[in-house]
């Protein structure tokens, strides 16, 4: 099977209020090292693969756009000597709006990136500035501005809704924003209130106030029909496209194909049953020289369901009952049939999908699904 890389850049210039990604605000002469760690443990792990041939490469995080020029250097350097890119490979790297710069996109141009993944959430200078983001509006628009003129037309933008002081009249800006922007590929995510998080610490003093499930849906449904009307396709609950220009990387993750993933906290998968997860933590990442402390989990049949389960109906594609046994179809219709009843779920052609009233509750519906 064709696999994917994930590297994950775990340092940030500061926190954001409202996320529980694994980072750091460690230092450059830590990213030095850091980077070193991680070339050694892709020279360990690429074999793992079973094949040098790859159809994608993410480097997330964090902002792997902070990496100085010579990290990013040695790390494709690196990547080049230990895998190699199928034809039309997708290389995909995360970066915050204002680190994008004509110097920063020029060192781009002598690696294989054709992707790149920004950060925005939301077009309000006082929300932004509330969550702790260190760009502007203005600095996204430009940023995507310099990716165009820099030969980068596949680029992705990620929105948030349900944030604290966001009205309707600010989502629907929002909206109207990136999709004049006309960028290819656009992520929406609904705000989580993740616990040991600032934000979750100011909801639980009464400092913010979450949004309601009306609220938010009213946001979501508005998204839907705009991006409709913009000629998107809606293929998996957060993520909407122009025809042809999915996320390659992303889908390989919800149709369980394999992937390495390298660095402090990065998962892998090899596609069948077993599970490993780097520990986060970039001292004992990087005393460990290469040999990253992790953790591993063989999957069970019943959590092979599962994650069929909860990776197939996240997607406009849904889940095709053919790939699960007797029982487990059997059982899988029987948990289904409200939803299908209430026009949460669809059923065609042998394939079981959320309808847009579902994908709204879709954890409800997929943990109802679930073994």
């Amino acid at each position: 099977m064709i696999a994917g890389v994930y590297i994950h850049i775990p340092f940030c210039r500061t926190r954001c209020k409202y996320c529980d990604f694994y980072s750091t605000t460690l230092g450059l002469d830590w990213q030095r090292r850091y980077v070193d760690a991680l070339c050694r443990e892709v020279e360990l792990r690429a074999g793992e693969l079973g094949s040098q041939y790859i159809h994608s490469l993410y480097i997330g995080g964090g902002t792997p756009s902070l990496l100085p020029p010579s990290c990013l250097s040695q790390l494709f350097g690196c990547i080049s000597r230990c895998f190699a890119f199928l034809p039309g490979a997708e290389v995909t790297i995360e970066a915050n709006p204002d680190d994008v710069s004509s110097q920063w996109l020029d060192l781009l141009a002598s690696t294989p990136v054709n992707r790149i993944s920004m950060g925005v959430q939301t077009f309000s200078d006082q929300i932004l500035q509330f969550l702790g983001r260190r760009h502007t509006s203005s600095q996204a628009l430009e940023a995507v501005s310099l990716c165009r003129r820099a030969g980068y037309g596949n680029i992705s933008i990620d929105l948030m809704y349900g944030l604290p002081f966001q009205t309707m009249e600010q989502w629907r800006l929002d909206v109207g924003k990136a999709l004049e922007l006309e960028v290819p590929h656009l992520s929406a995510y609904s705000l989580t209130y993740e616990e040991g998080t600032p934000l979750a610490s100011m909801l639980e003093r009464g400092d913010v106030v979450e949004a309601s499930d009306e609220e938010s849906w009213e946001m979501y449904r508005y998204l839907l029909a705009e991006t409709s009307h913009a000629g998107m396709e809606h293929y998996e609950i957060s993520n909407f496209c122009l025809p042809g220009k999915r996320s390659r990387h992303n889908s390989g993750y919800w149709k369980g194909m394999p992937y390495l993933g390298v660095g402090a906290g990065a998962h892998s998968y090899d596609g069948k049953r077993i599970r490993r997860a780097n520990d986060a933590d970039v001292l004992s990442y990087l005393k460990a020289n290469g040999d990253a402390p992790h953790t591993i989990e063989t999957l069970t049949d019943d959590e092979l369901y599962d994650e069929l389960v909860m990776t197939r109906l996240r997607t406009s594609d849904g889940l095709l009952l053919d790939l699960l046994d007797d029982a487990s179809r059997r059982y899988c219709l029987k948990m289904a049939k409200p939803h299908l009843r209430a026009g949460r779920l669809s059923l065609k052609d042998g394939r079981l999908a959320l309808t847009e009233q579902g994908m709204f509750v879709s954890n409800d519906i997929i943990s109802d699904i679930m073994r």
